[in-house]
């Protein structure tokens, strides 16, 4: 036998399982809050089909370790793979659909596949329960009373006009937007949307990290 008992005795009891408290969890685990900007558009590339072609300009992560931002230019894309590799939980919104397959190219370089990654995309959650999709600003506005500073199309055009610190700020602001509301969910196990049909709406979900790291990593 691997363990030994007191003969005349009954069993040990088992050690208790660390229990981390909710408001702890982010910082127990490298949690990285991840959102990217591109240098193309869906119509540059015949769609967005072709997502992988649109190359990145401006990729961030919030690191819930350093408790700090990584900034990284298309030059440095290897380097976002290797942080976002280092992750317990990579968060996103349309992370999976969407910002992966723009950096999977430079992935590609390194042979890695971050499709491998730990990661909760809550626009694919959210579609899972709703059965059709939200945008980001949608659940934040309602959930938060947060709005994003600009969209996609504003950063394409910051892009061809070299703007790139401001690129770099509207990422910022989505990845703290994107961070906000899973911590929002978590804590609280739900989130908040308006519904073009019946008005406001609460849909209840379960975005504790320490169950999709569980669930994501067996």
């Amino acid at each position: 036998m691997s363990e030994q008992f007191d003969l005349f005795g009954s069993a040990p009891e088992p050690s208790p399982k660390k229990v981390v408290p909710p408001q702890e969890i982010s910082n127990f685990y490298r949690i990285l809050y991840f959102d990217l900007e591109t240098q193309k558009s869906a119509d540059d590339v015949g769609g967005w089909g072709n997502s992988h072609l649109m190359k990145m300009s401006v990729g961030v992560v919030w690191d819930s370790i350093e408790s700090d931002y990584g900034v990284y230019l298309e030059d440095q894309a290897e380097d976002l793979v290797k942080h976002l590799q280092k992750a317990d939980l990579v968060v996103g919104f349309n992370v999976i659909g969407f910002d992966y397959s723009v950096l999977q190219p430079y992935a590609n370089k390194l042979g890695v596949d971050l499709g491998e990654f730990p990661t909760h995309d809550m626009l694919a959650d959210v579609h899972k329960k709703l059965n059709h999709r939200l945008s980001l600003d949608n659940l934040a506005s309602c959930t938060l009373g947060t709005t994003k500073s600009a969209d996609g199309l504003q950063a394409l055009r910051w892009f061809k006009e070299g703007k790139m610190d401001q690129i770099i700020e509207y990422c910022k602001q989505d990845v703290n937007v994107t961070r906000d509301l899973f911590l929002f969910g978590e804590k609280e196990g739900h989130v908040k949307y308006d519904s073009r049909s019946r008005g406001p709406q609460s849909l209840n979900i379960d975005w504790n990290s320490s169950t999709l790291i569980d669930r994501l990593t067996k």
